[in-house]
C-alpha cells in the first residue's frame, strides 16, 4: 500500500467509499436509533450530502488537504485534513478505509501522513471527532492509539 497526494480523477471512488464505509452506520445504526421520521429529517439525504461534501475536501488555497492510500492500484482508503480554526492546531475531517484493508494500519498509515503534513505546516495540536457507538470503536481505538485524548461530548436530537 502506498500513500499519495490525491487526484481530481479520484473523486468519484472516494465519494463511492465514503458512502460505503458509513452506509452501515446511517442504516443500521442511526436510523433504527432515531426512528425514520427523524431519521429522514436529519439524515435522509446521507448518500446526496457525501456527494456534496466530499469534493470539498481537498481545497489546499484554503488549507485542506486529501490523501489517499493505493494498493495493487486501487484507491482503498482516503484521509482529509485542515488547518484549524486556532493557531498552530488542526483536524482530521474525514477518515475512510474500504472493508477489504480495515485491521491491516491503512487508517493508523493515512492518519500518520496527515498528522506528519500538519506538524510540518507548523501545526502543534489536531483533533478529529468520531462517534462513540460500537461503529466507531476501531477509530476511537486508533485516535487513541496515536497519542489523541477522548474528550466527553454530548449531542441530543428529539422530535418535539
Amino acid at each position: 500500500m502506498r500513500i499519495r497526494p490525491f487526484a481530481d480523477a479520484d473523486l468519484p471512488r472516494l465519494v463511492e467509499l465514503t458512502i460505503e464505509t458509513f452506509g452501515p452506520f446511517y442504516e443500521g445504526y442511526v436510523r433504527p436509533l432515531l426512528g425514520d421520521e427523524v431519521f429522514r429529517h436529519q439524515h435522509g439525504q446521507w448518500e446526496q450530502d457525501y456527494h456534496a461534501q466530499v469534493p470539498t475536501l481537498h481545497d489546499p488555497d484554503t488549507g485542506r488537504h486529501v490523501a489517499v492510500a493505493e494498493s495493487a492500484g486501487s484507491v482503498v482508503g482516503y484521509v482529509g485534513w485542515k488547518a484549524g480554526e486556532r493557531p498552530r492546531a488542526g483536524e482530521i475531517t474525514m477518515l475512510a478505509v474500504a472493508p477489504s484493508h480495515r485491521g491491516q494500519q491503512a487508517g493508523r498509515q493515512l492518519c500518520l501522513h496527515a498528522i506528519d503534513a500538519m506538524r510540518a505546516a507548523g501545526v502543534d495540536v489536531v483533533g478529529v471527532f468520531t462517534g462513540d457507538d460500537d461503529f466507531h470503536a476501531p477509530a476511537r481505538a486508533l485516535y487513541e492509539s496515536l497519542g489523541l485524548t477522548k474528550i466527553p461530548i454530548a449531542g441530543y436530537l428529539g422530535r418535539i
